[in-house]
């Protein structure tokens, strides 16, 4: 593949809801252009960037996948993101390393849940976007609805620079509004529209749209709206780079229509990418982040040849026969091949033997790329997705893209001692490729656990799992790490005294228990005064209430948020030993309990949940069935955002009932806020619960 300058390169990101065709759109593109030989078809698995098994099974992008096109003298690097809420994370990821996102909606359904949550992400990161409204070409197409849809979400700053011919089986090209040319297409053809004038019937129709475009480009600059006041409009001359400059600073977003099934509007994307879209060169910086040691000012980086090289990995691959493939970006410098450079956030070196350009899943070899440009690297040591790699004289760190914790959690447990053994190495290599997966080992319960961003996202990875690593896995619903308390106070004694022969045993202390706020977790006071009970063995008692605080008392869940003031006790000078105390603390904590009011605690969530507004009711309604407290709601383009307090116990199978509620339009995220205590009515079942649980255990064991 030939080597491309700053210039000559763009970077793009396709995002949108799932199902609104960004596969099949960078297949078109691919296919106008010449580097592929066919049509790639999502249904026959034939696409470029989707050639995963679960890609293909499912019917749908799971993980980014890498396109490149020469068109126009220029590089354009596609990177082709999913668009299901379970895996649109690795859009976020993908958004530090492009120059522009192209936001792709559904010509029927307009804006959806996933819509909104990646135009906020660009929001986030500043990326100037392209709108593609594609499927034009499906019943109920229709483009005025699709445009009323987008400027409600997004405002007036949401433009047409493009209108269909035709619509639904009749599409037929599409009409400039900046040229103000038409161009027409074969439906499933090569893809190169014939340029021709506009149809009569739609002059009117594009006169009126390019005058809105001028008026709005023209608004932006003083300059251009004194030639517009003058001359009532703009030359193409004026119009072209205004709008590149008004799309870079994100002024403006424009919208094109497309079909990526019937091939009509590849070329004018790919046209419109090269026109509109900023050029990495173009960029004033980028920013590193603050040494680790807070001193000096944040470094940065003009993405040009004559800065020091440095690359930042944005995507980690695990391959059966590559091994771990780094997807990254030249921020800086010019990358050759078999370089060694530091990786500044590990403190050790790598070899960069064999760099390249991923079509899909295949490398194409590169000897070198420019500063800008985006590439891959097989069998890098220490390298993960976040990495920054450079020159060991120019130190600089880019910022990691910061992701939600998962928002749901399931038990793993491998089927036989075989899937025991590889389970661990299978799913850290899992996460080495999935920023979004954890894998941990609850102290509480003891299980092994598996959380994603859903149920479709652990169902994937235990399918990768039994399919890469012949693992296979039990999942359960976790157990929930109930707690206990107390709320009221006691003031014990606990004596532990045996006789056997010889030395005995004599350990004698009193305590006082009272609670503390919710999160003081443990407090030991040492209130022995005249030697009652000798220093060495204050701990001993310490540690005997610790021990039988994490065997808990109602139902063996931990005891927390309590206190204890040891004021008194007694010892004897030959029996007394640290083992005695303990088992003295063991006594009065047992005793205080009984007096002390315990009661369970459960953990709290905070949740976010988003819902088109047409299901609000229904989710609040569900809410309180759930023990949920609501926070507080907010409206946004046409969706509701719910905010509730919800006990975990009651949002272990939220996911996949939230799925079913909204027709899978809604999503949602959790993470853990607070302890609170259990109702009563309750409180009985899950101590009964687990004292049979732990009853089965023990017969087990026997």
């Amino acid at each position: 593949m030939k080597v491309y300058s700053g210039a000559n390169i763009r970077n793009v990101a396709m995002v949108g809801h799932g199902h609104a065709g960004k596969t099949s759109l960078v297949s078109a593109m691919l296919y106008t252009a010449g580097a592929t030989q066919r049509l790639g078809r999502v249904d026959d698995g034939s696409t470029t960037t989707d050639y995963d098994d679960e890609e293909i099974a499912r019917q749908m992008s799971i993980s980014t996948g890498s396109a490149v096109v020469e068109w126009g003298g220029t590089k354009i690097n596609i990177l082709d993101t999913p668009g299901f809420s379970m895996f649109v994370h690795e859009a976020k990821m993908d958004l530090p390393v492009v120059d522009a996102a192209i936001v792709v909606v559904d010509g029927v359904a307009g804006v959806e849940v996933v819509t909104q949550r990646v135009w906020n992400y660009c929001e986030e990161y500043k990326t100037p976007r392209l709108i593609v409204v594609n499927r034009m070409d499906r019943d109920r197409a229709d483009a005025a609805r699709v445009l009323e849809s987008l400027t409600a979400a997004f405002g007036r700053d949401v433009i047409p620079i493009e209108l269909p011919i035709g619509a639904e089986k009749s599409l037929s090209g599409v009409i400039d509004l900046v040229r103000m040319k038409a161009y027409t297409y074969e439906m499933g053809g090569n893809g190169k529209g014939k340029e021709t004038e506009i149809p009569a019937n739609l002059k009117e129709q594009a006169q009126e749209a390019h005058e809105r475009l001028v008026e709005l480009v023209a608004e932006g600059d003083d300059k251009l709206m004194e030639k517009f006041f003058e001359a009532g409009t703009l030359g193409e001359e004026d119009l072209v780079p205004a709008l590149h400059n008004a799309i870079r600073e994100d002024k403006i977003f424009p919208v094109i229509f497309s079909s990526g099934l019937g091939n009509i509007g590849a070329d004018r994307i790919m046209d419109f990418i090269v026109d509109y879209t900023p050029a990495p060169s173009e960029h004033e910086w980028v920013q590193g982040e603050v040494a680790s040691s807070g001193n000096g000012d944040a470094p940065k980086r003009h993405e040009t040849d004559e800065e020091p090289v440095s690359i930042y990995v944005f995507k980690t691959v695990s391959d059966a026969f590559a091994g771990r493939i780094s997807y990254f970006k030249v921020f800086s410098g010019v990358l050759k091949n078999d370089a060694t450079l530091q990786n500044f956030s590990k403190g050790t070196q790598e070899k960069l033997s064999h760099i390249s350009v991923m079509q899909g899943k295949t490398a194409v070899p590169i000897n070198e790329l420019h500063a800008g440009d985006i590439g891959a690297v097989a069998k890098l040591k220490d390298t993960l997705t976040g990495d920054t790699l450079g020159d060991k004289s120019a130190p600089i760190q880019y910022p990691r893209v910061k992701l939600p914790e998962p928002a749901i959690t399931f038990a793993i447990e491998p089927k036989s001692r075989a899937d025991e053994d590889k389970l661990g190495p299978g799913l850290h290599k899992l996460m080495e490729e999935d920023a979004m997966l954890r894998f941990f080992r609850d102290p509480q319960t003891k299980e092994f656990l598996i959380a994603g961003t859903g149920q479709q996202h652990i169902e994937v990875t235990v399918s990768k799992l039994k399919k890469r690593y012949n693992t296979q896995v039990n999942l359960k619903a976790p157990k929930v790490p109930y707690r206990e308390t107390i709320r009221g106070k006691a003031d014990v004694q606990g004596r532990h005294k045996k006789q056997t022969g010889g030395h005995g045993q004599y350990g004698d202390c009193k305590i006082k228990m009272e609670p503390l706020p919710r999160g003081g977790e443990f407090e030991f006071v040492n209130d022995i005064f005249g030697g009652s009970i000798p220093k060495n063995f204050i701990p001993a008692v310490e540690k005997g209430i610790k021990d039988a605080a994490a065997r808990g008392y109602l139902a063996g869940f931990p005891v927390v948020d309590f206190r204890v003031v040891l004021y008194d006790g007694s010892y004897h000078d030959v029996d007394s030993n640290d083992l005695s105390f303990q088992m003295a603390g063991r006594i009065a904590f047992k005793k205080a309990m009984e007096i002390a009011k315990p009661t369970l605690l459960e953990p709290i969530m905070n949740v976010e949940i988003t819902v088109p507004d047409d299901f609000a009711g229904s989710i609040m309604g569900d809410l309180n069935s759930r023990r949920g407290r609501i926070q507080g709601m907010d409206n946004k383009a046409g969706n509701t955002i719910v905010k509730a307090e919800v006990p975990m116990a009651e949002m272990l199978t939220y996911g996949v009932e939230l799925t079913s509620m909204t027709q899978g339009r809604g999503s949602f995220n959790m993470e853990m806020h607070h302890y609170d205590v259990v109702p009563g009515q309750l409180q009985e079942k899950i101590i009964e619960k687990a004292k049979s649980e732990r009853g089965e255990v023990k017969e087990e064991e026997e």
